[in-house]
């Protein structure tokens, strides 16, 4: 039998918000593979859809700049959220947005190797670092171009916890982009249209659905009916045309936009952290109060 570990039991509760026995078992019986945890502890309805890559860790700030028909989003990360509100750390963010934007590096790599007044970014990262006493790194950006006849539509949500940028082709309403930027920093979701989901992610849901209703006890003859059912609401809720705009329920996303004239060609989501592994303090204490229990 595969050995669990406690870290092992956290990362899981995290993913799916179970209690700490219920992630247990099922990491015993899927021998540790916590992706087939995840599904085993659906199945059997003990946890939603876990979006696998969601734990929100590292410290930091997203940001989003734009200039013209060209815009940037991008990820800072520090140790502590202490640093992230430091004004000497925003202030490297907002130079790291205009000097990424201005440079248009193919990646990461290049992006570092960028050279400002200051020195490189990698040393001006490694500067700063020394400065202001927590490792700080570059994690991600995605620059975005966009044509005359679009609109961007940029929105940083709690300080830059969350960062959005959206471009809205066909219309050159900005407030309108804004908006459902807006809507996906809140919903999250996956996709702009559900034709964008791969045959593969489409099978393993049907999969998992079908076992979910099997172990339900719900008669054979009819699990079929009620998996296009299910299926059906999988796709509405991970695809951003199809959600109901969060301004006005009774519309949808797409609606909202062919209503200003455009609709959703692209959306960048940066949620601080998330996929990153966090810091844990406690859990010790926490397992030992379970075994005492």
């Amino acid at each position: 039998m595969a050995q669990i570990s406690a870290q092992l039991v956290k990362q899981l509760r995290d993913m799916t918000g179970v209690g700490m026995m219920d992630a247990k078992k099922a990491l015993v019986q899927t021998e540790g593979d916590i992706d087939a945890a995840v599904d085993y502890l659906r199945e059997n309805g003990l946890a939603k859809a876990a979006k696998k890559a969601d734990r929100i860790a590292a410290e930091g700030i997203t940001n989003v700049l734009v200039d013209g028909n060209v815009a940037v989003v991008l990820e800072v990360n520090a140790e502590t959220d202490f640093v992230a509100k430091n004004d000497k750390f925003q202030a490297l963010v907002a130079k790291l947005s205009e000097v990424i934007l201005a440079n248009k590096p193919a990646n990461l790599e290049a992006a570092l190797e960028i050279v400002t007044p200051e020195g490189k970014v990698s040393d001006v990262i490694a500067e700063a670092t020394t400065v202001i006493g927590e490792k700080i790194s570059l994690r991600r950006f995605e620059i975005v171009e966009k044509s005359d006849a679009d609109a961007f539509g940029a929105y940083l949500h709690m300080g830059g916890r969350i960062g959005v940028l959206t471009v809205l082709e066909g219309s050159t309403d900005a407030d309108a982009a804004k908006d459902i930027a807006m809507h996906v920093a809140a919903i999250n979701p996956k996709y702009v249209d559900r034709s964008e989901v791969s045959a593969d992610e489409l099978e393993h849901e049907k999969k998992v659905l079908t076992e979910q209703a099997l172990n339900e006890g719900k008669p054979a003859n009819i699990v079929e009916k009620m998996i296009a059912g299910r299926l059906n609401k999988f796709l509405a809720e991970i695809s951003l045309n199809d959600q109901p705009f969060v301004k006005d329920p009774d519309t949808t996303v797409a609606k909202y936009a062919a209503s200003k004239g455009g609709k959703v060609k692209l959306f960048h989501r940066y949620e601080v952290g998330e996929g990153l592994e966090k810091r844990v303090d406690n859990f010790v204490e926490e397992v030992m109060g379970q075994v005492k229990k």
